[in-house]
């Protein structure tokens, strides 16, 4: 597979399910397609593979993973705030950080188009690719591969929006999509479970060469598992949980920081991943590169610049957070610059930046200068790890002698102990006052950044509290984002959230 070049028209990928992938570091070869159509493709199996892979073509794009996320997963949490050059600045984040969400907000309706485009190509290999004759195993990867594209993208739909249009199949006509209706959350959770369940039968468990970075079976059942959570499903949570602990596949990196380095992509700890490569993008979003690097660098600071451009200073690192990392947890140094640590350059972070009193910025997704044009670093974004797997565990079956084992391995390795023999001082035990808090903050320092702390508040049911002790004017409503505008006026059918 490989990294997606230019993005193709909205229509041409909803309908025919074309695209590129985002799963390693080579290139297809560019190639016209302005002739294709329904009925000259879907013929090949070199046909059902790039079908596939367009399902994937929609994760390193402005509203999944490359600069949207973030304003929702962290901006509207207590972990960040949107930092950046003042008040003119990011208003689309200010926006969220406040609480103050027009329809219009564009985060809100890039995530909304991307999931959905991102949705029809999973639904035209679904559709098209069994008809195809082609060898057995492919064909059930390619079918895997889509069930859990699918599913991951309306995972994140019915956790940001609530009831959202249910589409299995592309639509027949033009008059069938603008009919479309709010499905309840409870039946698209189903049909997440249906996918995940069909994509565990269908994937393989590794892959090699260019297709690393494609759906596993691992990558699937861990997905189950954090769908299972969310829906307080805890007994299924944790089967789910310890059948990619048991199986073999998966292991911790001894450094935690190896996660979010170049050179270890898609390495041990990686259940699924998305890809990112440099070499095509400068000041594009929608390039083949990751623009975080850049957004969230240090702003303007250093002679040279530790960041390509001078860095934007966007997503900064609330006090709150940092202050949660306890003496001795190599989480902190891999996940932040705080005043007075180093580049590897030399230079040293300040007491202040640019729109930045505290002088905290995120050091994941970090790589520099070296190599990388603007907005156009080549580092991976997690989405899912095998450490989660632990945590999901731990927090579906309590402080048992299983959860405080689990939880406990995430903490060994955390503060450099070793995973198998017990670490006082380090570990919880079945003393440790309220266990279920305990593992919400194992996963706030743990997963810091990427883009899961909104999620965590909202299935918790601690959103409101937590944001209206951090002085933001929240209400109930916004536990749900509001149905993007654009949206509502090409199909009155949508019904707006209340609220907004």
């Amino acid at each position: 597979m490989a990294h997606p070049t230019y993005l193709r028209s909205a229509a041409l990928l909803l309908t025919l399910g074309l695209g590129q992938a985002a799963c390693t570091k080579d290139y297809l070869d560019l190639k016209p397609t302005n002739t294709l159509t329904t009925e000259n493709f879907y013929k090949t199996a070199a046909d059902a593979v790039q079908a596939t892979n367009s399902a994937y073509s929609q994760l390193n794009q402005v509203g999944m993973f490359n600069y949207s996320l973030w304003g929702i997963g962290e901006i509207m949490s207590d972990n960040t705030t949107t930092g950046g050059g003042g008040a003119a600045d990011g208003i689309e984040f200010q926006q969220l950080d406040n609480f103050t969400i027009p329809a219009t907000n564009s985060v809100i309706t890039d995530h909304w188009k991307r999931a959905y485009l991102g949705i029809g190509a999973a639904n035209q290999v679904l559709a098209r690719v069994p008809g195809i004759d082609m060898e057995t195993a492919l064909k059930n990867r390619c079918l895997g591969e889509a069930e859990f594209m699918r599913a991951l993208y309306y995972f994140y739909l019915v956790r940001a929006y609530g009831d959202v249009p249910l589409v299995t199949a592309p639509a027949k006509s033009a008059a069938e999509a603008a009919a479309l209706t709010r499905t309840p959350a409870a039946q698209v959770y189903d049909q997440i479970v249906k996918d995940l369940t069909g994509a565990i039968a269908k994937l393989p468990d590794s892959y090699a060469g260019d297709d690393l970075g494609r759906a596993t079976k691992g990558a699937a059942t861990g997905l189950l598992a954090k769908v299972y959570l969310t829906q307080g499903k805890l007994p299924e949570a944790a089967q789910r949980a310890r059948e990619v602990i048991s199986s073999g596949k998966y292991a911790l990196w001894a450094d935690y920081a190896k996660n979010f380095q170049v050179e270890f992509e898609n390495g041990q700890e990686s259940l699924f991943e998305v890809q990112f490569k440099s070499g095509l993008s400068n000041y594009l979003k929608d390039g083949p590169g990751n623009c975080m690097n850049e957004f969230w660098g240090a702003r303007f600071f250093g002679s040279p610049f530790v960041v390509s451009a001078g860095g934007y200073g966007y997503n900064i690192p609330e006090p709150g957070l940092v202050a949660g990392y306890a003496t001795g947890d190599t989480r902190r140094p891999g996940s932040l610059f705080i005043p007075g640590d180093k580049y590897p350059d030399g230079q040293v972070q300040p007491a202040s930046l640019v729109g930045n009193p505290n002088g905290f910025t995120i050091r994941k997704q970090y790589v520099g200068r070296t190599n990388v044009n603007n907005w156009d670093s080549p580092l991976n974004f997690p989405v899912l790890r095998f450490s989660e797997m632990y945590l999901i565990l731990a927090e579906a079956v309590g402080p048992t002698p299983e959860g405080l084992n689990a939880i406990n391995q995430v903490r060994r390795r955390a503060f450099g102990r070793p995973l198998s023999a017990p670490a006082p001082g380090t570990d919880l035990t079945a003393a440790t006052p309220n266990f279920k808090a305990a593992v919400l903050q194992e996963r706030r320092i743990e997963f810091a950044f990427e883009n899961d702390r909104w999620y965590d508040l909202k299935r918790t049911g601690t959103l409101v509290a937590t944001m209206t002790a951090q002085g933001k004017a929240i209400q109930a409503f916004n536990n749900v984002m509001p149905i993007p505008q654009s949206e509502i006026d090409i199909n009155p059918n949508l019904t707006q959230n209340p609220g907004y």
